[in-house]
């Protein structure tokens, strides 16, 4: 355990100000240079004396700055019943300097305060003493040898604290920049994450189904149909990989590129379900768009692709794990906007609680498309529910869709609700105070 005490041990400045100050003083000892003389000690070897604790507590004057002055003051006070020397006043300046710059808040407001009325003191004293207007020049002595170093201290330390300041407020700016841009990186991983799973799995579901379809069927016909489907799918999730890929570029390009084509909206839900009407026909699925949407509303950019992909993500679940009857999307709106994705509901259950036919999916999943619905709506600040259901309107049409329902009356539903206002258009996130 270390201490919190500074050290005693002087810094090498202090070391080479008291040997300074020492030889100084000597010097203009050795060469009978005194400040005053006619003093009640005669001797002038006494000017020594306070002139060597003068320099010892130069020693003090970072690590005991309070200590020092004590010392300097004492020393100087002793040193106006001697000859004097220039050296021992200049030395006590300096001191009182430093018990500004190195000592406590306390003492940095107060020796100033102190130095003040030492000087206007001293000055009428003298004045009220001798009468005579020149003894003015002992007041004007004595502020230059206390209250001046104590100003120029309270400058520099007010300088210090303000460059400190400004220096942790650089740090917590520079820290708080860093922290919004990995906010800002991370939630454009995620929604770059979102908007790759949501266009590729669909098509790379329907592509699975139909090839494990054509491995399993001997039938030329079937066979070239399954491919037929997995050509066109492969096609489209191409052309979605290089829409996306296209918007990454632009966005870190000068502009001078072509523009990337259009993100998806609710006028492409028709032949979404179209696209998966065929999909699922192997797999005995029935697909129905019901869109109770007030005509002619123009909804914001933001919520009509949210609504897009949840669609497009619960109708590739519902190939990857629905049991055989009718998937049925509800749209309903505008404020909110309501989006409901029902599926059949078989016997048993994918582990994750998704919608199962059996014991194993069409199609492996991820396990992040329910994940993903999920932020898209809590970014639109909207509601968000997936889960089995009974007894509902749904549930009864189950087996209405061919004919090949499971007959338990239960479904899976997705729901959502957009609101679509125009606060909407703008996605919320968090921030740093």
């Amino acid at each position: 355990m270390t201490s919190s005490r500074p050290s005693l041990r002087p810094h090498r400045d202090d070391v080479l100000l008291a040997v300074i100050g020492m030889l100084g003083g000597l010097a203009l000892w050795g060469l009978g240079l005194h400040t005053q003389g006619g003093r009640p000690f005669d001797d002038s070897r006494l000017t020594l004396i306070p002139l060597a604790f003068m320099s010892g507590a130069e020693l003090l004057r970072r690590s005991r700055p309070m200590t020092a002055l004590g010392i300097a003051t004492v020393a100087v006070v002793a040193d106006q019943f001697t000859w004097g020397t220039l050296a021992t006043v200049m030395m006590f300046t300096d001191l009182v300097y430093a018990a500004v710059v190195y000592g406590t808040a306390t003492a940095a407001r107060w020796i100033p305060r102190i130095a003040a009325g030492l000087t206007v003191a001293t000055t009428i004293v003298v004045l009220a003493v001798f009468q005579d207007r020149v003894v003015i020049l002992v007041g004007v002595a004595v502020g230059l040898i206390t209250l001046a170093p104590a100003t120029t201290g309270v400058a520099l330390r007010s300088h210090r604290q303000a460059a400190d300041a400004a220096r942790l407020r650089a740090q917590q700016t520079a820290l708080l920049a860093e922290l919004d841009r990995r906010e800002a990186v991370g939630a454009e991983r995620a929604r770059m994450a979102r908007e790759l799973h949501d266009m590729v799995a669909n098509h790379l579901s329907a592509i699975a189904i139909h090839a494990t379809a054509a491995q399993s069927i001997d039938d030329r016909k079937a066979s070239r149909e399954a491919l037929s489907v997995i050509r066109e799918n492969s096609v489209q999730g191409l052309a979605e990989m290089r829409r996306l890929i296209g918007l990454l570029r632009d966005s870190e390009g000068d502009g001078t590129k072509d523009e990337p084509a259009a993100a998806p909206t609710l006028d492409g839900l028709a032949a979404l379900v179209e696209q998966a009407r065929v999909n699922g026909t192997a797999s005995g699925l029935g697909f129905t768009l019901d869109d109770a949407r007030e005509p002619g509303v123009q909804l914001p950019a933001p919520v009509e692709l949210a609504a897009y992909r949840i669609v497009q993500e619960s109708l590739t679940n519902a190939l990857k794990h629905a049991a055989p009857g009718e998937v049925r999307v509800a749209l309903a709106g505008p404020e909110p906007l309501t989006v409901a994705v029902t599926s059949p509901l078989g016997d048993g259950r994918q582990q994750d609680g998704r919608p199962g036919g059996g014991p194993v999916p069409r199609a492996p999943g991820s396990g992040a498309g329910l994940i993903g619905m999920e932020e898209r709506v809590a970014l639109l600040g909207g509601s968000f529910t997936a889960g089995p259901e009974d007894g509902t309107e749904d549930g009864s049409r189950a087996g209405s869709g061919n004919g090949t329902g499971n007959g338990t009356g239960k479904r899976w539903a997705v729901r959502a609700g957009l609101p679509a206002g125009e606060d909407s258009a703008q996605p919320q996130r968090r921030t740093h105070g």
